[in-house]
């Protein structure tokens, strides 16, 4: 009888260690991006992002190929720009951001990662969009778009698109 009560006792206090490590886990998930200053459109001083272009045409390609496109994007405002959240619409698209001469790593669908990049007032960065149809083997015209989350008021979400012709 006291045995069963020790047992007891060690799957409680287990269940308890467990229901804090997942409370602890979710509590650093959801302060990930905390630290990232917001801005409302009225601000005057605000950052302020612009895109060269938001859609590149890879033309015709085989499944076992691999293509990307370079889109560039400029802080124009007169504050700090946060880019962040980058995912995609599909496993077979990925997204990397080069800042300063460094790269993120590659972030997609499924990607959970707490990657931040600054872009300082007049400072530039580059989004490559890179296309394996092999991860996701299709045929035809095909048209996938990895996604930027930034702390500019007026554009909060950059769609970058790019399509292809799997043959």
């Amino acid at each position: 009888m006291k045995t069963d009560k020790i047992v007891i006792s060690i799957i409680v206090i287990l269940v308890i260690v467990m229901i804090g490590g997942i409370v602890v886990v979710a509590s650093k998930e959801g302060t990930a991006n905390s630290s990232i200053l917001s801005y409302l459109s009225s601000d005057s001083e605000k950052p302020k992002v612009e895109t060269d272009s938001v859609f590149a045409d890879l033309g015709n390609m085989k499944v076992s190929d691999e293509k990307s496109a370079a889109f560039k994007i400029t802080n124009i405002g007169n504050k700090p720009l946060t880019l962040f959240s980058i995912s995609s619409s599909c496993n077979c698209t990925v997204g990397k951001v080069t800042v300063n001469g460094v790269s993120s790593p590659e972030l997609g669908m499924h990607s959970n990662s707490n990657y931040q990049a600054t872009l300082n007032p007049t400072e530039s960065a580059t989004v490559e969009v890179i296309y394996r149809p092999s991860v996701m083997p299709v045929q035809g015209e095909v048209g996938r778009e990895v996604y930027v989350k930034t702390n500019d008021p007026e554009k909060p979400m950059l769609t970058f698109s790019i399509k292809a012709y799997v043959e």
